[in-house]
Parts: C-alpha cells; structure tokens; sequence
C-alpha cells in the first residue's frame, strides 16, 4: 500500500512539474511573441535598414532576450524551492542563451552592416531648412516624449529646423530630402508636399493658389562650394534651385555651413529665393561666408 502511494505521489509530482514547465515556455513564448509583434510594428514606421537587407532587427532580438532573460530570472526567484533539477537546468538554459545568442547576433550584425554600407559605417549630417507657403513659415509638428524628435532614429528633426541624418546608411542616396519627410510623417514630390504641423497635416499642391495667383512648389539650395575638413570660416557658397528636388541628398557636414541650407517655397514660380536659414545668414554676417563669385 505504502508503495503504491509513493508511485502516485512520484506521478502527481512529476505531472505538476511537467505543468509547470509548460507554462513557463508558454509564458515566454508569448511575451516574446508580443515584442516581435511590436517590433515589426516599429520597423514598419521607421523604414529599417534591416528590413531591406532581410535580417531581422537587432534590436528587437535584443529586446526578446532580455524578456526571456528576465522572466526567467524572476521565476527562478519565485520557485526557488519548488522548481525541480530538470526546471532549474531549463531556466538556467534559457538565461544563457537569450544573452549570449543577441549579443552575439548585434556584434555580427553591426559589423556586416558597416561593411556593405556605401558610406563604410555611421554617418552625422545636418542640413538646416525653412518651409514657406504664400509667404507664411511653417514649421514641423513639435517632439514629445524622452527621444525629443519627429523622425525615425536615422533621419529626424528635434524641434530645430534641421534634418538630421545619425546612423548608418546602404547608400549615401538614402539621405534625401524624400525619406526626411517621409519619415516625419509626410511627403514630397515634384508637385506636392504634405508635412505634419502643429496644426495638423498641410499640404501644397501645384494647381493651388497663393494671393489669388498661380503657384508650385520649388525648392532652393545654399552650399558650400569649397569645404573641407575643420574649416570654420572662408566659406564661399552658392544658391541653386533644384529640378528633382525630392532625390536631393544633404551635403556629408554635420555642420552649418559647410552643410546645407535648404529652402522650400510653395508660391510664384522665382529662379532664385530672397529667404535664408539663420545659420547662413549669422555666418555672412560674421564674414565667416560671402557668394561665390559664379553663384547665381
């Protein structure tokens, strides 16, 4: 009799710690599902790099480890006297691999990235910019939150009237003017743009009207003609009014100048702009710049 309880007894323990241990694995299984589900979400808005390449983000592996990791640590902690050796020997498993498989993955990654990259790793540049529309400036839709930025975390802008490209690129043509306003929630094209306010979604097209008169869309340039590396003054730049505006890429400075200065109009058709960011024009007015002697 005696012998006989102790085999149910063996049989009940083993059937509630096989229990157990599917519920752990379930548990995990859908935290991880969660953050994978979230993960794509966030690819989708930001345009990864790694969606283009057909890898999956690294962040995101990072963030699953670290849920697996850490409920795996919690119930070690809560059921530190009940787990068996088969349960211990699976958590300890899972704490191991979900930190040493996306560290390793993110080292490998980062690397491969750097490597087929055209720019041969991270780069930094600003262009400066101005929206304006029948004489009026507009403004991007101002950051909120921790991040303090519109944007995705390669091309963004923090309440400053400055693109920023912070990342790595596949290609340099990557930092265009097209994927700035895309990524900060509107558009441009030959004939268009919609840009994200304050006061919501503006769009300008082609056949509106400013004043009662005909308008379009036109963009202008300022670079700098002669940059090179550290140089703070002697600056000689150019204005130009650009055809396939959208596929402008910004100028590889992380300063202003030698980075650009990039005008939008929507209003009559002009060759050439009278406005200007405020970076240009403090630099002209320090003697820091001055027009080339070619410029239009």
């Amino acid at each position: 009799m005696n012998i006989r309880k102790k085999m149910k007894m063996r049989v009940l323990v083993n059937s509630v710690s096989i229990k157990r241990l599917i519920t752990f694995l379930l548990c995990i299984s859908a935290i991880t599902s969660i953050i994978h589900a979230h993960g794509e979400d966030l690819d989708e808005e930001t345009g990864s790099v790694w969606h283009s390449l057909n890898l999956p983000d690294p962040l995101e592996i990072l963030y699953s480890g670290s849920a697996i990791a850490l409920v795996s640590i919690i119930i070690s902690l809560i059921y530190e006297k009940k787990l068996d050796n088969l349960q211990k020997k699976v958590l300890f498993l899972l704490i191991a691999v979900s930190i040493i498989i996306p560290t390793i993955y993110l080292a490998a990654t980062t690397i491969y990235l750097n490597l087929v990259s055209e720019t041969g790793g991270p780069v930094h540049w600003h262009a400066d910019y101005e929206v304006w529309a029948c004489g009026e400036k507009y403004e991007l839709l101002d950051p909120i939150g921790i991040e303090n930025r519109i944007g995705s975390p390669v091309f963004h802008e923090h309440n400053d009237n400055r693109i920023h490209a912070e990342g790595v690129l596949l290609t340099k043509s990557d930092a265009s003017l097209e994927r700035f306003f895309t990524e900060t929630g509107g558009k441009i094209s030959k004939t268009e743009l919609t840009m994200s306010t304050n006061e919501g979604l503006k769009t300008w097209k082609n056949d509106g009207l400013c004043n009662g008169k005909k308008a379009e869309l036109q963009v202008f340039v300022y670079s700098v003609v002669n940059a090179h590396p550290d140089q703070k003054t002697g600056f000689l730049y150019e204005q130009k009014k650009l055809e396939d505006f959208e596929e402008y890429v910004l100028s590889p400075y992380s300063l202003i100048p030698p980075g650009d200065c990039i005008i939008i109009e929507f209003g009559e058709t002009k060759n050439k702009t009278d406005k200007i960011c405020a970076t240009y024009q403090s630099s002209i007015e320090k003697g820091d710049m001055k027009e080339a002697e070619n410029g239009s």
